[in-house]
């Protein structure tokens, strides 16, 4: 009697998670690096990626399309998937970056509002 053939892998290659996200492929080594993905290595020492890996690295490359920055992206990752509830753990996240923006925003229109009032002086570094 034959044995039987294993199942078939439904692990991605590198380049099928390329292909799958748009990030290229030292992206996605950067984001492994980073510990936001994780690989396993095939017999040939080529990276296996989870099936999961494609929504992961889009969630990643929402976050930081929203503003959030990679250690922000791991920080968050890790309380987001400890909670019973991760929708509203992500909407707390986002939550609270909002407020980080808006404090940012008026920071900048202050400074805005500064460097205005100087333009047209004598001398604009002058005190005010």
């Amino acid at each position: 009697m034959p044995t039987p053939l294993p199942a078939p892998s439904h692990d991605l290659s590198i380049g099928d998670l390329a292909a799958a996200t748009g990030v290229s492929r030292d992206g996605l080594r950067f984001y492994e690096t980073r510990g936001l993905i994780r690989a396993r290595r095939r017999s040939n020492g080529y990276r296996a990626y989870p099936p999961e890996a494609v929504e992961l690295v889009r969630y990643v490359r929402t976050a930081q399309q929203l503003g959030f920055t990679l250690a922000e992206i791991s920080e968050g990752m890790t309380q987001v998937w400890q909670q019973p509830d991760i929708d509203a753990a992500i909407t707390a996240l986002l939550r609270e970056k909002l407020v980080a923006i808006d404090a940012r925003i008026a920071s900048l229109q202050a400074t805005r509002d500064a460097l205005a009032a100087r333009v047209g002086m004598p001398c604009p570094l002058a005190s005010a």
